[in-house]
């Protein structure tokens, strides 16, 4: 049995929150490097969209965490 295996539905939910908070943070932190070289130029798309789609899934494991904590008994 894996340690994935063992964790609780709530502990798979804050994972997939953290892991989605980090690209957030390392989409953004290529946005900043690319305005910080080339304060003139326009991030290109493929970073756009990166970091729209790092954000669309924070907002997706957070609403599913919130979920899941809407379900559980109170303890």
């Amino acid at each position: 049995m894996t340690t994935r295996n063992t964790l609780s539905p709530e502990a798979i939910a804050l994972e997939r929150i953290a892991v989605a908070a980090r690209e957030v943070q390392a989409a953004s932190a290529a946005l900043e490097r690319h305005i910080t070289v080339d304060a003139g130029a326009l991030p290109s798309t493929l970073e756009l969209a990166r970091f729209a789609a790092a954000m669309q899934e924070l907002l997706n494991a957070r609403e599913a965490f919130d979920c899941l904590m809407a379900k559980s008994p109170p303890q």
